[in-house]
């Protein structure tokens, strides 16, 4: 089955994925996800994708752009593929990133690629690519991936115009949308086995990829505000600010950039 550009029957013999679904509109392939882990039990993983979306979440409630020609997908995973004893969320998107990286950067050579803390990737300065991670109350998790591919700006809202960017503009041509979303599952399947059995690693190469190191961020975390130059991202996925009081880490937040009286 082809759809939106899309070979499901290709990407479920190909991958990990158990289970595949499309959908021309949904409010968020996120929330869909949700619903089947209760409505539709079945082998996972299962995969969400969308041409559409009328209510795409980003973290804090932020909305996401889904122009027609990109990627909305979500994964829904059992907790055992994503979860080692004692490690705090922040590696799961990073490890979501590392894999998005890994599927695109052989697409833009000449475009550097990074990551922006804990669940953006940037190509060439803008944002290509979005995480948004859920955990449901059963532990299992939802991987929302949100994937800027044969999408346009001018078709996207015009605050994002200055701040995105989509392979297509990035390389003037449309890309195979079931060869970018094979490769992405495949290093995503890697990543996710680095994440329960040497999830140091997940963090080590985040911090390589770290595009805020050196740049003073502020991060809104519990009800306050917290400012320091970025030292980078540590091992266990955190976040590492240096602030008047010595370096602190974070593990989750909303940040922003420049101090909290700017």
């Amino acid at each position: 089955m082809t759809a939106a550009g899309v070979d499901l029957d290709r990407v479920l013999a190909e991958t990990f994925v158990a289970r595949a679904e499309y959908h021309r509109t949904l409010t968020s392939t996120n929330d869909r996800a949700a619903r089947c882990a209760i409505e539709a039990p079945g082998e996972l993983p299962l995969m969400v994708v969308a041409e559409h979306q009328t209510a795409g979440r980003g973290r804090g409630g932020h909305r996401w752009w889904t122009g027609p020609g990109s990627l909305a997908v979500s994964l829904l995973l059992d907790a055992k593929m994503v979860e080692a004893a004692g490690q705090p969320s922040p590696l799961v998107s990073l490890a979501v990133a590392l894999a998005v990286v890994e599927a695109v950067s052989p697409r833009l050579p000449t475009h550097p690629l990074g990551i922006h803390w804990p669940n953006d990737v940037l190509a060439a300065g803008r944002k290509l690519a979005g995480i948004l991670v859920e955990v449901l109350p059963d532990r299992r998790h939802i991987i929302g991936i949100g994937l800027n591919t044969n999408n346009s700006l001018t078709d996207a809202p015009p605050e994002l115009r200055q701040t995105a960017t989509t392979l297509r503009e990035l390389t003037a041509r449309e890309h195979d949308q079931t060869g970018i979303l094979v490769d992405l599952l495949r290093h995503l399947e890697v990543a996710l086995g680095q994440l329960t059995q040497r999830p140091e690693r997940i963090g080590l190469q985040a911090d390589e990829l770290c595009l805020q190191r050196g740049q003073t961020l502020t991060l809104h975390s519990g009800g306050h505000f917290t400012s320091g130059i970025c030292a980078g991202i540590a091992p266990d996925g955190s976040l590492l600010l240096d602030t008047p009081v010595g370096r602190r880490r974070f593990y989750s937040g909303i940040l922003h950039k420049g101090t909290a009286q700017e």
